[in-house]
């Protein structure tokens, strides 16, 4: 019996496990951070700077620990360590008191909290593929952990005061490192190739053009993130049947995502890339008509080819085209890129919907576009 199959009993479960505590701490973090930011007395203004706090973390921090776990071979230990210093980090914003405290400490928060996501799909791609798993089955347990921690963090403001949501995020943070304990280790397979230097990555066109491709359609996402809720809202819809409107598109993400072993071959990561930008032009150009309520429910389900295709896409093309030692490198330089883009987005979208309520979908079509337009070049880069 090889190494790898006496040691792989367990491992997907483990790593699915892993996705799972740090999908239930985004899904605390991202929608109610800024109601334990509000309740601790910061106004919009500084609210704002404080959530931008992770987006130039994620620019020095993100490549930096990348490449660290990438020269060492020493992934999990690098998610171990970011785990551990996650918790360490939110325990200081939970102690913090005053603007400058708060943004100083989610600054240090956010060194550890940003490369968490692209360690682990590097960890997650190098592991599976030795295992001949696919990521898919693995990853959907992460956007079904999104929901729930979203769900329950919501109950929870009905029955603790908003000043203490922190202690939640703490909590789920502490879920994240037992489950990082439970890794396996993961190493590079001997080869005699010499590893590739970092800054290659950022010489070869197909990846840029992936790059390119990935930031553009998943920031057509903005306005649906931003304010889609509000537009729904307005139209007549309460909470809950927004709440159920979004856990659709959840679920169709990971209906995609359970499925990935059984896609016909023709749908490559190029091929995934392409219909990603398809879906969502379709459904952006959709939303932005004010489309009756009965058709919302046919549109989430697009959010499996925008959001779902699309990532699957990126972390194919990745894993298929990355060289020897390279693997987490160019997850930290998708990440950066990915969020960078999401950041401008999200700014441009507020003022588009401020200006022109859904018509702003329009804009989000046009990125769409944009993107499988690159996604195009990429396929024929990856050809040649």
């Amino acid at each position: 019996m090889s190494p790898i199959s006496r040691h792989s009993v367990g491992f997907a479960p483990r790593l699915a496990a892993f996705y799972a505590a740090m999908f239930v701490m985004s899904g605390i973090l991202l929608p109610f951070f800024p109601v334990w930011l509000k309740a601790k007395g910061l106004d919009a203004q500084m609210i704002g700077v404080v959530l931008a706090a992770p987006i130039l973390a994620r620019v020095f921090a993100v490549p930096a620990a990348a490449h660290a776990a990438d020269r060492r071979d020493a992934l999990r230990g690098s998610i171990l360590l970011a785990s551990a210093a996650c918790i360490g980090g939110f325990l200081l914003v939970g102690l913090a008191n005053g603007a400058a405290s708060i943004l100083i400490a989610y600054a240090v928060a956010s060194i550890a909290y940003t490369p968490l996501m692209p360690l682990a799909d590097a960890y997650a791609l190098k592991g599976l593929a030795a295992r001949s798993r696919a990521y898919g089955p693995v990853r959907l347990w992460g956007s079904a952990a999104f929901v729930v921690g979203s769900f329950a963090a919501g109950l929870a403001t009905d029955l603790i005061p908003a000043r203490q949501l922190i202690w939640l995020i703490v909590a789920a943070g502490a879920l994240t490192a037992a489950a990082a304990l439970a890794l396996e280790p993961v190493h590079a397979q001997p080869s005699a190739e010499e590893p590739a230097e970092p800054r290659a990555l950022l010489r070869n066109a197909a990846f840029i053009a992936v790059m390119v491709a990935a930031s553009l359609i998943q920031a057509s996402h903005a306005v649906y993130y931003g304010f889609s809720a509000l537009q729904w809202h307005g139209i007549g819809l309460d909470g809950t049947a927004i709440a159920a409107l979004w856990a659709l598109g959840v679920i169709a993400e990971i209906v995609l995502f359970a499925l990935q072993s059984r896609l016909p071959p023709f749908l490559t990561p190029q091929a995934l890339l392409i219909a990603g930008p398809l879906g969502g032009a379709v459904r952006w150009v959709a939303m932005a008509a004010n489309p009756p309520v009965a058709a919302l429910p046919f549109l989430q389900l697009l959010h499996a080819a925008s959001f779902g295709a699309t990532h699957l896409g990126m972390i194919g093309f990745v894993a298929m085209h990355a060289s020897r030692g390279q693997g987490a490198t160019a997850q930290g330089y998708l990440a950066v890129a990915l969020g960078t883009t999401m950041a401008a987005a999200t700014a441009i979208s507020g003022v588009l919907f401020g200006a022109f309520g859904s018509r702003a979908y329009a804009a989000m079509a046009l990125a769409a576009v944009a993107g499988g337009i690159a996604a195009y070049v990429a396929h024929r880069m990856a050809r040649r």
